[in-house]
Parts: C-alpha cells; sequence; structure tokens
C-alpha cells in the first residue's frame, strides 16, 4: 500500500521524504490556504521534492471550468494528478480529462455508488472520506470495503485512496481490506513511531547494555 502525505507544508514533506515511505502528496484548497503564498509555486516545490504523485484541486463548479483548471494544472509538472470534487459537473469533467490522459482524483467520495460512477468515467484515484463519516456514526471503513469488493468484481483501475484519515488504525484496516493507497496529516505518520512497549523496550536494552559493558 501507498503512502501519500495529506499537506501543503513543505517543511512537513521534507522532514518525513528521508524516511523512503513517502509516495506522493495530497493537497487541497483548505490545506493550501493555511500555508499562504502562490498555491502553484507551492505545488510545484512539492512535486520537485517528492517526484510522486501530488493532487491539485480545480475549485470551478462547472464542467468546463474544471476542464480548464485541470488542464492548466496538467501543464504545471508531470506528476500532477487533478482533483476533482464528485458531482454531476465533475464526472462530466472527468470523463474529459481522462480521454486527454490527465490523471484525475474523485475527491468527498461518501458512497460506494459514487466510487462505481467514478471508476466508470475514468478516475485514477477515488478518494472516500473515512473520517468524516465515522463523525457522523457512519462506518468509514466499511465503505472502503464495499469500494475494494467492487473494483475488484468489475476489474476497474481506478485506485482506492482512503482519505481523511485521523490514525493508524485506518491505515491498518485499509492494507488489511486491500485499499491501494492511504493519505495521512502528518502527525498520523508521525504516531505510527509511537508505542510504549516500543519505547520501554529501547530503555531496558540501552541500560543492559551501559551495565554490561561496565563490567
Amino acid at each position: 500500500m501507498k503512502f501519500f502525505l495529506d499537506t501543503g507544508n513543505i517543511k512537513d514533506i521534507e522532514s518525513l521524504m528521508p524516511l523512503g515511505i513517502v509516495d506522493g502528496v495530497t493537497t487541497n484548497p483548505s490545506l493550501m490556504a493555511k500555508e499562504g503564498g502562490d498555491p502553484r509555486k507551492i505545488i510545484k516545490q512539492i512535486c520537485e521534492i517528492v517526484k510522486g504523485p501530488v493532487s491539485a484541486e480545480v475549485v470551478a463548479l462547472d464542467a468546463d471550468g474544471m476542464i480548464r483548471e485541470g488542464r492548466d494544472w496538467a501543464k504545471l509538472d508531470e506528476h500532477i494528478v487533478v482533483k476533482v470534487p464528485f458531482t454531476r459537473e465533475g464526472v462530466k469533467a472527468v470523463k474529459t480529462l481522462a480521454a486527454d490522459r490527465i490523471k484525475v482524483n474523485v475527491t468527498l467520495c461518501f458512497q460506494a455508488a459514487q466510487a462505481l460512477i467514478a471508476a466508470k468515467v475514468g478516475a485514477a484515484y477515488i478518494s472516500p472520506f473515512v473520517g468524516r463519516l465515522d463523525d457522523i456514526a457512519t462506518d468509514g471503513m466499511g465503505l472502503i470495503q464495499q469500494i475494494v469488493d467492487i473494483y475488484h468484481a468489475f476489474d476497474y483501475k481506478t485506485e482506492v485512496l482512503v482519505a481523511s484519515v485521523r490514525g493508524p488504525m485506518h491505515i491498518v484496516e485499509a492494507a488489511r481490506m486491500g485499499a491501494d493507497v492511504c493519505t495521512c496529516p502528518p502527525a498520523v505518520i508521525e504516531a505510527c513511531f509511537k508505542h510504549p512497549l516500543t519505547d520501554i523496550g529501547l530503555e531496558k536494552f540501552l541500560k543492559d547494555w551501559a551495565a554490561a559493558t561496565k563490567k
């Protein structure tokens, strides 16, 4: 399973890249607004650092506008994946952009029927938001299983990109279900490195070694 970082922060990306586990980055208008500055320059810089898929989202609401923005984003860097919301206009845009051989990430997916439609029009990625579903007492990871099953049954090539990830258990469940990608805030990646038994075990090993070498 691939790990994407869900952030527009250059420092966070640079700090995690040396781990060798980051395969791409997803951004959205809210994340880019937090960073300030020119979003295009920031996303171009991200592409140069990561050299993997980097999702950049359109903000138009009509299909023609989404297509124009998507084509413009695609020209910025070869690693760009155009992010389009799941709406009727968005579906129209995905079909056209996919026909142009531009990779599209369909975002704001909250039900399996949406994922099925996105795959049929050629989306490269589908982004179900599991955390937001959990927030309203709906089984977010259950949706991932539904989408994985549907895509497997019909051999769709659209990759399941698990979004709105809130913690390491979302990552583990997504991997067990066979999802292709998890996109995570940097804090969630950091949380994967923390376990009290790891810390206790390491402390004991070092104490024992120190004691042994003093003899």
